[in-house]
């Protein structure tokens, strides 16, 4: 039945598309079209973690110019991560990163009389073919037919985007099998949901036609609620460490020339004495809102006591006892400003204990009111001391809020400048981290049909322009490298023998934190810290808790005993 022909569509020109050797039913058969999208629709792809990245980073990671190797969706390595490694899921089938109610239509339709079932995505197929035949195999998933992003299509076509590419498929499937009545298509993407409504709606007016090779399909796009998934944040900034490190081997060797290497930075928005999330909790219950105020239009702390609102010099770290110190506190009065405010005012324990804080005494701020500041705090002046029987006793630790950022490599920095945004790499600032080659030729990332906020972000996008796709092909076509080699002038070729000094010091990897001089004389016991559960929001630190929302709460203010506030990744705990 392959040679059976609707005008130039047959089954065997369909076949192509697929990257499975499966024999497909004839056209006769075939009575209904079931379509799957692969990442955030059937499979909890992760997207860049927006707690752990900031937020010009999450869209320049999955932005394909940016990167000699593609970035985060042309990178198979990201996919292979996900959960506890390939190693370790695959023998049990990925358990837990399914979205089981499509794996359960999926399975239906598989079992379904009448009906061609496809997994449809615009990851390149020279890359993850291997890779999402094994993760659907994981879960015996027998499709009809699995379609990546191809070089080429069938007819040799090319593709200018992902949608592009799509429509293109299905215009084949639905004119292949003529006889079948419907097509219905999971996506979990708003804009590619309304693209394909549009794109059947046209093709259903041309089907009306008296001259028309077929007749009309009821077309069906099912709107899937994605489930967005982030990956461990240790292994998340490994692979991100990977892929900066395979750009940046790129270049040396000549294959890149025109891209800028990468390294990965701190950025510090305050230091200061941490607070467990149990003894936050313990902390909050001295919190007294008044009648009237709704628990929605406040944000609950009680995370930290500040040290400085910014990177902690060396003197002050040294005071301290370092990152990683413990010290003991206890609550020693309680007070509020304009009922707007509430904090408390906190001793050391022994009195003699040597700390710091910017602030005039140490205090833990506990709560705010919509629209009022955490450093406002320093405004209260009536105090009430609490009870010898009621005080309060928690321990904190000397850590910093801490999120990263991939930018290009910069030279001569010392420790404590890198935690800072260097003034000489300011540009726009809607698009701070975009390397100068982009910046020159006003390459600005697109909000496009591409895009996809990253995990708990506002602003974060996918990343590409209207010609790239999720995970298409990594070919940069010639007008955009002529357009990259025109006026860069002298000295910006980036070559093995660009004179600085051996190179960019080799292999980067995450051990490099702990063999850093700002972690230096901290004990054997201090590591990183890459838990979620510590807070940005301190007296002082404005910069943070005006640019980005609390951890876990997504901006909410109504966070409770269990919200926390929690602001970022505590890198260096």
């Amino acid at each position: 039945m392959a040679g059976q022909k609707l005008g130039f569509y047959t089954i065997t020109g369909l076949k192509r598309w697929s990257c499975i050797a499966r024999e497909l039913p004839p056209i006769s058969q075939v009575k209904a079209l079931h379509v799957y999208d692969f990442d955030n629709t059937l499979f909890k792809s992760p997207l860049p973690n927006a707690k752990l990245w900031s937020a010009e980073t999450t869209g320049f990671l999955q932005t394909m110019e940016c990167f000699a190797n593609g970035g985060w969706w042309h990178d198979p390595g990201i996919l292979e991560a996900t959960g506890q490694g390939i190693e370790k899921e695959e023998p049990v089938g990925w358990k837990g990163w399914w979205n089981e109610q499509i794996v359960q239509l999926v399975e239906l339709s598989i079992k379904q009389t009448g009906v061609l079932t496809i997994l449809l995505t615009g990851r390149g197929e020279d890359n993850f073919i291997d890779l999402i035949k094994r993760i659907v195999a994981s879960k015996n998933l027998a499709f009809d037919m699995i379609c990546l992003k191809p070089q080429a299509g069938p007819s040799s076509q090319t593709f200018s985007s992902t949608m592009n590419y799509k429509q293109a498929l299905l215009r084949d499937l639905i004119y292949t099998y003529k006889d079948a009545d419907e097509i219905r298509l999971y996506e979990d993407r708003v804009k590619h949901t309304r693209a394909f409504r549009d794109y059947f709606e046209g093709i259903n007016k041309a089907l009306h036609s008296p001259s028309a090779e077929r007749k009309p399909i009821n077309a069906e796009v099912i709107q899937v609620a994605d489930a967005m998934t982030t990956l461990d944040p240790v292994a998340e900034t490994a692979e991100v460490q990977r892929m900066i490190n395979d750009h940046n081997t790129a270049i040396d060797s000549g294959s890149h020339a025109l891209y800028t290497p990468l390294e990965i930075k701190r950025k510090v928005f305050f230091t200061g004495y941490l607070i467990s999330s149990v003894d936050t909790t313990r902390l909050l219950k001295l919190v007294n809102l008044p009648s009237g105020l709704p628990e929605n239009e406040v944000r609950f702390l009680a995370d930290n006591i500040i040290i400085t609102p910014r990177p902690c010099p060396r003197s002050i770290l040294d005071k301290v006892g370092g990152l990683g110190r413990k010290q003991t506190w206890q609550v020693a009065s309680l007070g509020s400003f304009e009922s707007r405010i509430w904090a408390a005012r906190v001793m050391p324990i022994p009195a003699n204990a040597p700390y710091h804080t910017d602030n005039p005494f140490p205090l833990v701020v506990l709560a705010v009111a919509r629209g009022s500041r955490p450093h406002e705090a320093n405004r209260i002046q009536n105090w009430q001391t609490v009870p010898a029987g009621k005080q309060i006793v928690f321990q904190t630790e000397v850590g910093e809020k801490v999120q990263l950022r991939v930018v290009p490599e910069t030279e001569g920095e010392g420790e404590y400048e890198n935690v800072f945004i260097s003034k000489n790499l300011k540009r726009n600032r809607d698009y701070p981290d975009v390397p100068p080659q982009f910046e020159r030729n006003s390459y600005r990332p697109q909000y496009n049909d591409e895009n996809r906020k990253a995990n708990g972000a506002n602003g974060g996008y996918r990343g590409g322009n209207q010609s790239r796709g999720r995970g298409g092909n990594n070919n940069v076509n010639n007008s955009y490298q002529s357009r990259q080699a025109r006026g860069r002038g002298p000295g910006n070729n980036r070559t093995n023998n660009r004179g600085r000094g051996g190179g960019r010091g080799g292999y980067k990897s995450l051990d490099d934190v702990q063999n850093n001089s700002r972690y230096a004389n901290q004990g054997s016991s201090y590591q990183p810290n890459y838990d979620d559960g510590l807070s940005s929001r301190a007296a002082g630190a404005d910069e943070y808790n005006s640019s980005f929302p609390a951890l876990g709460g997504g901006g909410s203010y109504n966070m409770g005993a269990q919200g926390n506030g929690d602001g970022g990744l505590p890198y260096g705990k």
